[in-house]
């Protein structure tokens, strides 16, 4: 069965960094595209950054362009999200997704989440 397991999480000052983790297990991982989503308190659960397949490809909201790095690892099945110059704003937590097909059907898979907390 597919599994994702994120890590990485804590609580960061204002203007610190954090680098996320996400190591998946059944399924091919690197013929899917992965994806970086948070949830504050309070709010709907948002799309933070995808990664293609291959690694080639990145895409960010705009609030996480020039502070968050997404990036992959396919020989060891994991994804991770590098989190510099934190705010506030940033506190949240957050989750790895995927979206996988099998025999013409989709199906996406999220992981249990790991909190993010942005304080003084």
């Amino acid at each position: 069965q597919v599994q994702l397991v994120e890590s990485g999480g804590g609580l960061v000052q204002p203007g610190g960094s954090l680098r996320l983790s996400c190591t998946a297990s059944g399924f091919t991982f690197s013929s899917y595209a992965m994806m970086w989503y948070r949830q504050a308190p309070g709010k709907e659960r948002e799309l933070v950054a995808t990664i293609s397949s291959t690694g080639v490809t990145a895409n960010y909201i705009d609030s996480a362009k020039g502070r968050f790095t997404i990036s992959r690892d396919n020989a060891k099945n994991t994804v991770y999200l590098q989190m510099n110059s934190l705010k506030p704003e940033d506190t949240a937590v957050y989750y790895c997704s995927v979206v996988t097909v099998r025999f013409g059907y989709s199906h996406k898979y999220w992981g249990q989440g790991t909190q993010v907390t942005v304080s003084s």
